[in-house]
């Protein structure tokens, strides 16, 4: 892209008040060029295919396609296209997939215009922006695994911590059954062991615990 050319941005929300503003906002700062908008994750993941945007504004909460699975179509499709997320939400359970999924930025609607922008500019040249928020949830839990966490992994047979990686990619009961060739009920019992081994309530918060520790698939 050179210094003259517009980043061509598609803006991804399921409400068309908060894509119009966004529009508006971009327009006016005169180096942005908005390529489309898109009211939910699969049309974002078309247009991604179609217009190979620089950048990409996500948003996460979408009905059918959430932004997670989006973003990560969306790289495939278009894999120059930088995705920043920009949402309402900061839990954990929200920024670790968005990373992991490809998300370059991730920022909250909270965010002022000139900050925005600047994450703009910055995802066109590749550099990410990360609302402080966010920033420090990373770092802090993303810095390694701590010892107490390490033992509780350790605690996993080579077969759980199998099934565990297969529940943070998002597999059912089912699909993790046939993936490793073993009866539904034998990976029920596998999700019992590790729910009680990792002192954890549900298999999301299994997943959360994989992502959040680094022992989920890459």
């Amino acid at each position: 892209m050179s210094m003259n050319e517009p980043i061509t941005v598609l803006i991804v929300d399921d409400h068309a008040v908060v894509r119009r503003g966004i529009r508006a906002l971009l327009e006016a700062e005169g180096d942005f060029q908005v390529a489309g908008e898109a009211g939910s994750g699969g049309e974002a993941v078309l247009l991604a295919a179609d217009l190979a945007p620089d950048v990409v504004l996500m948003d996460l909460v979408m009905p059918e396609m959430d932004g997670v699975a989006a973003t990560r179509l969306v790289k495939q499709q278009s894999p120059r296209s930088q995705v920043i997320v920009l949402t309402s939400y900061h839990e954990d359970e929200h920024i670790y997939p968005a990373v992991r999924a490809g998300a370059l930025s991730y920022l909250l609607k909270s965010v002022g215009l000139e900050e925005l922008t600047e994450a703009i500019r910055k995802a066109a040249r590749g550099e990410a922006v990360l609302h402080p928020h966010v920033a420090a949830r990373l770092v802090q839990e993303l810095h390694g695994a701590s010892q107490e966490t390490r033992l509780l992994y350790a605690a996993l047979s080579e077969r759980e911590r199998e099934v565990l990686r297969l529940i943070a990619d998002g597999l059912p009961n089912a699909q993790i059954a046939e993936r490793l060739v073993i009866s539904e009920r034998t990976v029920k019992s596998h999700v019992n062991n590790i729910l009680g081994k990792l002192q954890v309530a549900d298999r999301t918060q299994a997943a959360i615990f994989a992502w959040r520790e680094g022992f989920a698939h890459s």
